[in-house]
């Protein structure tokens, strides 16, 4: 999962010397004594960086840097040259080369330079992350009071020392890509890159585009070569959100990525080899769609190596207050305004609603409120008259209510959910506009 560099240099004590320094640092460094070897090892294996001399026996350096930059341009190449051949390396660097180092090494600068390098490249990965990602915020803490999400967190903290596939079910809103966020960034890898990807925004073309990357000329449009996820996502994870929606062939495919560690590029002939774990999400009964035949069994039993079920909104209301509260603080701070809280009447609101559709909706919710809300509390009526037709009445047992008053309250609740329209009020109770009048007048 560390850092791969690949030098190529002939002279046999400086490549020692290179190999041994470089090693001390904690990178992963493989050195070969000439430029075709090195390409032959490029063919096989991956690499993050390439560190060749210009003058090499067969292939030189220049030669092996056109090779590398066709084939994968994506892969930084630092060139090793004498101070007598500088117009060489500003050469190399015109044909791709990221930098040039000269001889005699200067080691600490040698250091810096791979440093950059490697920041930059974990820095393009996000970035390419980000394009097709479901857009979690990794500085975002793991909200949660009740048992059942202190469950979810014991397993998450039990996952820290391992390496294991994982499945995540739950319904959808429940926060399956935040869990997943969680378990990459305490986990081995969290050094690494994370990227996610929703299965069921692709056609199957795109998503197996997406995937697996293609060669150059795999198809109509194909310009250039570009790499997939699963090789982006080398050393780090990938999160397969909605993975039920993924077609069977490309089921096939990922379970070879997962057994062989290896895959084929779109229209490729070269295996390439990744190390990559996989955590995957579905709100579908999965067990029933690998028993109807929907879901391949020996593909759910390579990501089910540790299953995670996240429940429901309505089954740990005691985290409503606490995310509305989150909320709250983040979306008054997008809306440049100080609410302060919720009124005890919302908060009712809240508390007694189901949220089919989760936590999403609940900060969907509270982000609606705080755009309308003009005072420094979030009442009842900035909420939606959806919302507000599902709350539940709890009884004071210090006073309850005859059937009278109970009556008139819903009535004006009814009321005020369509806009003080008598009418249609009437037409929603199911009485007549006279009966209407005759209970808010009592």
């Amino acid at each position: 999962m560390k850092f791969k560099i690949l030098i190529a240099e002939d002279e046999e004590i400086a490549l020692k010397h290179l190999k041994l320094s470089l090693e001390e640092e904690g990178w992963i460094v493989i050195g070969v004594n000439n430029g075709l070897e090195a390409w032959n090892r490029f063919e096989k294996e991956g690499y993050d960086l390439l560190i060749a001399d210009i003058k090499m026996p067969g292939l030189d350096g220049l030669e092996l840097l056109s090779r590398v930059k066709e084939e994968y341009p994506y892969i930084d190449v630092l060139i090793i040259t004498g101070f007598a051949s500088i117009e060489s390396a500003v050469d190399a660097m015109k044909k791709g080369a990221t930098d040039y180092i000269t001889k005699p090494f200067n080691l600490d600068e040698l250091r810096l330079k791979i440093q950059k390098i490697q920041d930059k490249s974990r820095l393009e990965k996000e970035n390419t992350a980000l394009k097709v990602s479901l857009g979690i915020n990794k500085n975002q803490s793991f909200i949660a009071r009740s048992k059942m999400m202190e469950r979810v967190i014991n397993i998450i903290s039990g996952l820290k020392e391992s390496d294991c596939n994982v499945l995540l079910t739950g319904e959808s809103g429940v926060g399956k890509g935040l869990v997943a966020r969680l378990i990459h960034d305490t986990g081995h890898r969290a050094d690494n890159v994370f990227l996610a990807l929703n299965c069921a925004t692709f056609t199957e073309e795109l998503l197996a585009s997406e995937l697996f990357g293609y060669e150059k000329g795999a198809f109509t449009g194909a310009v250039t070569s570009k790499q997939g996820l699963i090789e982006i996502a080398n050393n780090g994870t990938l999160f397969l959100d909605e993975i039920a929606e993924m077609s069977s062939a490309l089921q096939a495919k990922l379970l070879k990525v997962i057994e062989d560690r290896e895959f084929f590029r779109l229209g490729g002939t070269k295996p390439r080899r990744v190390d990559v774990r996989f955590i995957a999400a579905t709100n579908q009964n999965i067990m029933t769609l690998v028993q109807n035949g929907n879901f391949r069994t020996d593909l759910y039993y390579r990501l089910n190596v540790m299953d995670i079920y996240i429940p429901p909104l309505r089954e740990r209301k005691e985290d409503i207050p606490l995310l509305a509260k989150y909320f709250l603080k983040k979306h008054s701070a997008k809306a440049n305004k100080r609410i302060e809280g919720f009124s005890q009447k919302a908060m009712d609101v809240f508390m007694s609603y189901s949220f089919p559709g989760n936590v999403r909706e609940l900060e969907n919710i509270i982000e609606r409120a705080v755009i309308l809300e003009k005072t420094s509390l979030i009442k009842p009526e900035n909420l939606p008259q959806s919302i507000n037709l599902f709350a539940i009445e709890t009884i004071d047992p210090n006073r309850i209510k005859t059937i009278d008053e109970s009556t008139k309250d819903y009535t004006e609740k009814v009321l005020e959910l369509v806009g003080h329209n008598k009418s249609k009020a009437a037409s929603v109770l199911g009485i007549s506009r006279t009966s209407l009048w005759r209970i808010l007048n009592k």
